[in-house]
């Protein structure tokens, strides 16, 4: 089980970029590297990626792939909820009928769930909603996510890889995030997703859909939404970023929300005096 964190991203507003695509070419006066961003969707995965010939050609042109994190051994997501000791009181949390929706889905699943948090479980639920009702993704699927298949590929082909944050880090943010959410909201969005799963109802699927067909508006005008989980991650990642781009061909692969708002990768690589090119894909 991977958490993290997606954004809704709306389609609204005039004065903003909007772009056919989430590869962008990122080149330098005074350099002779050529390196890539890629936004990516938490909840794709190999057949969208392959898809991309872009893309593909990008990455294999790189020397480093950097991503938000990386899959290690003994620290996923996984391990570090079975190892804690402390468990949830899901009755603050859960009907009786969606707590039995939950232990039906984790039936056969590696992690426990009575020791994730009610945010870990919502990210989780918001994920598989995605997947299996708006990707049509089979429940028996046990493909790489989009960030950890393009992980993959990097390794087939002998590509450095790089993690900007440990998955011990996002999880702290993504609970900080919401800290003071009370119980009662908790337990209305978790109602909420479950009750679309269990209906399957595809009706919220847009964010799907307009990252499938890639019609992106950038928000470049528009001031960051969350500093906690774009903000000050997107400035921490750049001190990195910066250094890197001066001796390596990358190739960036983080969530798409990464690399939008004035507060995104894009502008301030703009800032720094980086060209970033937009590339678009012709599936």
């Amino acid at each position: 089980m991977v958490l993290a964190s997606t954004y809704l991203i709306g389609q609204n507003g005039s004065d903003n970029q909007r772009v056919k695509t989430v590869l962008f070419k990122i080149t330098g006066q005074n350099s002779n590297k050529t390196s890539f961003l890629f936004g990516t969707h938490h909840a794709f995965g190999k057949s969208f990626f392959d898809s991309l010939a872009n893309a593909n050609e990008a990455l294999e042109s790189c020397d480093l792939l950097i991503k938000e994190n990386l899959d290690i051994p003994g620290r996923t997501a996984q391990d570090i909820i079975n190892q804690r000791t402390t468990k949830t009181n899901w009755s603050k949390y859960l009907s009786k009928n969606d707590l039995g929706f939950i232990k039906n889905l984790f039936a056969t699943s590696p992690t426990d769930y009575n020791k994730m948090s009610p945010t870990e479980m919502y990210v989780f639920l918001n994920r598989h909603f995605k997947q299996q009702v708006c990707l049509n993704k089979g429940v028996s699927d046990t493909s790489l996510s989009l960030d950890d298949y393009i992980g993959s590929r990097a390794t087939e082909q002998h590509i450095e890889l790089y993690g900007l944050e440990t998955i011990e880090e996002q999880i702290v943010l993504i609970n900080k995030d919401v800290e003071e959410m009370p119980p009662r909201n908790h337990k209305r969005r978790l109602a909420n997703i479950i009750d679309k799963i269990s209906t399957g109802n595809s009706n919220y699927c847009e964010e799907i859909d307009w990252y499938s067909n890639m019609e992106i508006d950038l928000k470049n005008n528009e001031p960051c939404r969350n500093s906690l989980m774009l903000t000050d991650r997107n400035n921490r990642w750049m001190s990195v970023i910066r250094e890197k781009l001066e001796s390596n061909n990358c190739f960036i692969a983080v969530g798409l929300s990464h690399l939008m708002y004035e507060c995104g990768l894009i502008n301030q690589l703009e800032k720094l005096g980086y060209t970033i090119t937009p590339i678009e894909e012709v599936k």
